[in-house]
C-alpha cells in the first residue's frame, strides 16, 4: 500500500484509478483499508478543488417541488396565498420566517438551504 497525500490533479486522477481498482475490496484487508484511506484523501481534494455552492433558496423549494410532484397552488398551502408562491419565484419577495419554518416543517428542506441569499 501506497498512498500520499493528494496535492495535484495528476496525483487525485492516479489516486481515482486507483480506488476503482480497489472498490470492491472486503473490509479489514490490505486493500480494503487501502480503498477507506484514499476515499478520504480523494473527498478533501475534491472539497478543496471542486466545492459544491448549496442552491439558493428558490432553486431548493422548485427541486424538492419536482421530487414530490408538487403544483404552485399545493406550494400556497404551505406559504400563504398564491400570488405569494408567484412573487416568491420572481424573487419580487423574500420568504419571511414563518414560511421557512413551514417549509422546513411541511418539505423537509434544511434550513441552511432555505436562509441563503438570492
Amino acid at each position: 500500500m501506497k498512498v500520499k497525500v493528494i496535492k495535484t490533479e495528476e496525483d487525485y486522477n492516479q489516486a481515482l484509478n486507483r480506488f476503482e481498482k480497489i472498490f470492491h475490496a472486503p473490509a479489514n484487508t490490505k486493500e480494503g483499508d487501502e480503498a477507506e484511506l484514499l476515499s478520504l484523501l480523494i473527498e478533501k481534494y475534491e472539497e478543496e478543488h471542486y466545492p459544491i455552492e448549496a442552491p439558493d433558496p428558490i432553486e431548493a423549494i422548485k427541486f424538492r417541488m419536482e421530487q414530490m410532484e408538487m403544483s404552485n397552488s399545493e406550494l400556497a398551502q404551505i406559504i400563504g396565498y398564491k400570488s405569494r408562491v408567484s412573487e416568491i419565484f420572481s424573487k419580487k419577495r423574500k420568504l419571511s420566517l414563518n414560511m421557512i419554518r413551514n417549509l422546513h416543517e411541511k418539505l423537509n428542506i434544511p434550513y441552511e438551504s432555505l436562509i441563503g441569499n438570492y
